[in-house]
């Protein structure tokens, strides 16, 4: 049996307007205990992308641009068992307490479902829980692993523009 794996703390601006979910971090990002820490996941550039940043490399230097947008991230499983790092061969999820997350921050206005697995892990949840004035939306995967909805990442960015009408 794989070993149990538990997703990172939430990262959490003074005021998110918006909380961007991941399903459950990869390997790479489990082993270097960062959001989306595999350099080919889109993630980071499609943000930069967005907000016409320049890349940044230090990861507390990433952290520190989603808080000063307002963006939180966090994923919907808190723990499960995985081999790999596809969603696919994810059992045993227990979610994260995402409503009572929106209970703290009721500025949040939007929740970024990041890929078919987080997006339906929400549903499947919490889809009765969610309070009235947040939207939820399934955005494609930024994962470097080609999936059935794969988009080019021009087509990534213009799917996850939505969020600056949230900002």
């Amino acid at each position: 049996m794989a070993e149990k794996l538990r997703s990172f703390a939430p990262v959490l601006p003074a005021e998110p307007k918006v909380l961007i979910l991941g399903s459950m971090p990869g390997g790479m990002s489990l082993e270097k205990q960062e959001y989306y820490g595999n350099p080919r996941n889109h993630f980071w550039d499609l943000l930069f992308e967005l907000f016409n940043e320049q890349p940044m490399k230090d990861y507390q230097e990433k952290l520190e641009f989603v808080k000063r947008n307002h963006i939180a991230l966090w994923d919907t499983i808190g723990t499960c068992y995985r081999e790999g790092s596809l969603d696919a061969n994810i059992i045993d999820e227990v979610p994260n307490d995402i409503p009572g997350l929106l209970k703290e921050y009721p500025s949040i206005r939007l929740i970024a479902c990041n890929g078919t697995k987080s997006y339906q892990t929400f549903r499947r949840n919490f889809k009765d829980e969610v309070t009235e004035g947040v939207d939820v939306v399934k955005l494609p995967s930024t994962s470097p692993i080609p999936g059935r909805y794969t988009k080019t990442f021009e087509g990534k960015v213009e799917a996850w523009s939505i969020l600056l009408d949230y900002l």
